[in-house]
């Protein structure tokens, strides 16, 4: 599933192209793409400008305004196999994309995996694939969005201006859950999923199972700094899945390959001292650590 910096390398990719563009369309292809989708919904799309693109956590952001200047937002969760690809017919051979990396994002459409197509005034296209159905879209009020069930949850942005490891100290709290179990629980810190985890935590020199009661200051600032330092690093290697093309090359994301240390590397010598990265199951997930690093 992507995470935080996928999410937000596909944000600037279409937050360079889709605002001002009016949406003159909607087709839904597959209902659970978009539940509650209904003539009254398509009513309030259609006509409506992009203004802006956002992301909250791994949660894309659509900010659109109606012809009465009333403010709505389309959400768009990718799950594991979603897929958004903006054609554009001002711009020949532009196309920008992101998501799950198969021949959808480069190939022609609509495909067979296409589950929504939103046509906008100027004759481009965005289009939502997702072959395993897990993705969707909701629309909401601006005015309600701090209020929705999904996005009240959520814990605070790891990358905002003014998170600290004092914040992050108070986020993830005590207890004698696992700090990696606390990490990807959305609700405590948003965004951070299992390669992210593994690698922030290897940086800081942390066991990943060791109780979040156990931190010390110490190891919530190493573990702050670890964190917002692989998030960036990621979103400058752009994601470790795919990253936006502008083209038919299909490139993708170079984080894991590039940066990585121990997520995926189980068996091969640790970066730092040689020994070997192991592959152990913490708070039920594939953890990738080297065992004399993190103590």
């Amino acid at each position: 599933m992507p995470e935080l910096p996928e999410v937000e390398v596909i944000r600037r990719g279409l937050a360079a192209a889709l605002p001002g563009l009016v949406i003159s369309s909607v087709e839904v292809l597959e209902q659970r793409s978009f539940p509650g989708y209904s003539d009254s919904l398509a009513q309030r799309l259609i006509g409506s400008q992009v203004v802006d693109v956002g992301r909250r956590g791994k949660l894309l952001l659509i900010f659109l305004r109606q012809a009465d200047s009333t403010e709505i937002v389309l959400m768009a969760h990718l799950r594991m196999t979603g897929q958004l690809v903006f054609r554009s017919c001002k711009v020949v051979d532009l196309a920008l994309a992101g998501g799950y990396a198969n021949r959808s994002l480069i190939g022609d459409l609509p495909d067979k995996s296409t589950r929504v197509v939103f046509g906008f005034s100027d004759g481009s296209q965005l289009f939502f694939n997702d072959q395993r159905k897990f993705g969707y879209f909701k629309l909401v009020d601006a005015c309600d969005l701090d209020a929705d069930d999904f996005l009240s949850r959520l814990g605070p942005e790891p990358l905002a201006d003014g998170f600290d490891w004092k914040a992050l100290r108070l986020t993830l709290g005590g207890g004698t859950g696992s700090i990696k179990a606390a990490l990807l629980d959305q609700n405590k810190l948003a965004g951070i999923g299992n390669i992210y985890a593994d690698e922030s935590l290897f940086h800081a020199g942390i066991d990943p199972r060791r109780t979040v009661a156990s931190l010390k200051l110490a190891d919530y600032k190493r573990l702050c700094t670890a964190i917002c330092d692989c998030l960036n690093q990621s979103i400058t290697d752009g994601g470790s899945t795919a990253r936006n093309y502008v083209d038919a090359l299909g490139l993708r994301g170079e984080y894991l390959d590039l940066h990585a240390c121990v997520y995926g590397r189980e068996g091969q010598p640790c970066p730092r001292c040689g020994r070997s990265i192991v592959k152990i199951r913490v708070a039920g997930r594939g953890t990738h650590v080297c065992e004399k690093c993190q103590r």
